[in-house]
């Protein structure tokens, strides 16, 4: 059974996302916080495969959440739902690890086929915030040499892997590699590259030629 986290304070958005959950996956074990507090106690004590999280929380930022996910869970796959689709929340969110970005005046049935390609490794999108990442994505490639000359070459096949959107257990299926040694591999590249998200790791995969 698939075990969904959905963070939200209004009760009527906590029962579209778990009727879109639904809809994307039947049968889903849908388990619902209002706040940055409970949001954590759950994560400390259950493992979830997705997360669907609002950024505006009585108790603090979803941004939070998002955080305490990619150090705990990152196998989980992170998803904003929100009403924000201003260039500052997305890109804080995409930096803090948030692997897709929905916005909940769609309609549940469109959510669900947006989350249906989660395992597919498609970041499920809003229309509108696609293309604001097409056109910071279309910005020239940053130019690291340095940095990237401290990527070994095992790293280097890792951040192409993660440039594609494979989960971590995929990328070490794939490298014939334990799911904690790709753990750790995508940990030195973030803290060699100074990046924080999946965003940020592209970018510089495109940059590098790797993809």
């Amino acid at each position: 059974m698939l075990d969904i986290l959905l963070v939200d304070d209004l009760p009527e958005a906590l029962a579209m996302l778990e009727a879109a959950c639904q809809a994307a996956f039947p049968g889903a074990c849908c388990t619902m916080a209002s706040n940055v507090s409970e949001a954590r106690q759950l994560l400390d004590t259950r493992r979830f495969a997705i997360a669907l999280i609002d950024l505006g929380l009585p108790d603090g930022d979803g941004l939070d959440i998002i955080r305490h996910i990619q150090r705990h869970q990152p196998d989980c796959a992170t998803v904003v739902a929100t009403i924000f689709d201003d260039d500052a929340h997305l890109f804080k969110a995409l930096q803090a690890g948030a692997q897709g970005y929905l916005l909940k005046d769609q309609a549940p049935e469109w959510l669900a086929q947006q989350l249906q390609k989660i395992f597919d490794g498609q970041p499920p999108l809003s229309p509108a915030i696609a293309r604001r990442l097409l056109r910071y994505f279309q910005r020239p490639a940053p130019t690291e040499p340095i940095l990237a000359a401290e990527l070994t070459l095992r790293e280097r096949a890792v951040l192409g892997l993660l440039a594609q959107g494979m989960r971590i257990v995929d990328i070490g299926n794939e490298l014939d590699i334990s799911r904690h040694t790709a753990g750790d591999h995508v940990k030195n590249i973030y803290r060699k590259l100074k990046i924080n998200s999946r965003a940020e790791a592209a970018l510089h995969a495109k940059g590098l030629g790797l993809i």
